[in-house]
């Protein structure tokens, strides 16, 4: 037997629950982990508020951030052994290559049960190895907030050192992205609507800040600590109320990579000849391959990168956790440990 905590997409917070479960059966190319950490993202509250494509009608164990401990191997694994550490991908079908939806259909903590249970059971390619200096709670914040960073940055962005990145807001994907663009060599600059919050980033490597409460044409801003040349790079978190304005803040060749829609997510009116005119690119993604997973991994590993951490909530408090997450504007990842 296993303990797990289930939520019923669409049904609000409050149906999260603990509940104890079998022991799913190994198939042959699976692993059998001890979950040791867990953590939160935005994509988390949209599943429980039943704003999330591919919602299943029956309840499912959360979650997709995690880590956990080999202790059982199918016969065929053969990248694996018992004792490991893995970390799930975030589409455990979309191993490398161009992104489809067949690659993109499942997802742990949506489709397919996720990280939030003592004992996970998973096919083997849809795991990787844990960064070895990162402890259980950060290494399990990778697979979704740090993967989105590190494609927007690095493959859907394209980014080299020296150029310069606008962030917006300081979010997960924001806060994870600064850190590896100041270990790659890139400028940043980044946006808040509180100066705590812009202070705490400067004290992260951020080279300029925006507070867009106080300056809500925050692009302006953008251009003139640019010399009125923009960025070469925006993450684009926001989309209806901040894509256009992302766009004016870019520069000639310069690309917007979009990957949230916190400000809306309804039409946007987009010049064309800003686009062209500026030979700006625009572009949409979501998380990201397992063989980007390893690369960010490794990346990590080399430069000794360590995730901004808010708190840590035992597995008896995952309500307190969600709660915390969801109304208290955590500067950092909220992870979930687990004693299994």
């Amino acid at each position: 037997m296993m303990d797990a905590y289930e939520i019923q997409a669409g049904s609000g917070l409050s149906s999260l629950k603990k509940t104890n479960r079998t022991s799913l059966p190994l198939p042959a190319n699976g692993l059998r982990l001890r979950m040791k950490a867990a953590a939160l993202n935005s994509r988390d509250l949209s599943v429980a508020r039943g704003q999330f494509t591919g919602l299943q009608p029956h309840p499912v164990v959360p979650l997709v951030d995690g880590c956990g401990e080999v202790v059982e191997t199918g016969p065929d694994v053969t990248r694996f052994r018992v004792g490991d550490r893995v970390i799930p991908t975030y589409y455990p079908g979309w191993l490398d290559g161009r992104i489809s939806p067949h690659k993109t259909a499942t997802s742990f903590g949506v489709q397919i049960d996720g990280t939030l249970t003592t004992e996970m059971v998973g096919p083997e390619n849809g795991f990787t190895r844990a960064p070895r200096n990162l402890d259980d709670a950060e290494a399990a914040t990778l697979c979704c907030a740090g993967l989105t960073a590190w494609n927007a940055l690095f493959v859907a962005g394209a980014a080299r050192p020296g150029a310069r990145v606008l962030l917006l807001g300081t979010g997960n994907v924001s806060l994870m992205a600064l850190v590896l663009a100041k270990a790659a060599g890139l400028s940043v600059i980044i946006t808040s609507s509180q100066d705590e919050r812009l202070q705490r980033a400067r004290a992260l490597g951020a080279d300029e800040t925006v507070n867009y409460r106080l300056n809500p044409e925050w692009q302006e801003d953008v251009l003139r600590q640019t010399g009125g040349t923009g960025v070469d790079l925006v993450l684009e978190v926001g989309g209806e109320h901040t894509l256009p304005r992302s766009l004016k803040a870019t520069a000639v060749g310069g690309r917007v990579v979009v990957i949230g829609r916190l400000s809306g997510g309804g039409d946007v009116p987009i010049s064309t000849g800003a686009l062209i005119g500026g030979s700006r690119s625009l572009s949409g993604i979501t998380a990201g391959s397992r063989t980007m997973l390893e690369d960010l991994i490794r990346f990590v590993e080399v430069n000794g990168i360590r995730p901004v951490m808010d708190t840590r909530f035992s597995f008896e408090n995952a309500a307190s956790a969600y709660e915390h997450f969801a109304s208290d504007r955590p500067f950092g990842k909220v992870a979930i440990t687990i004693d299994s």
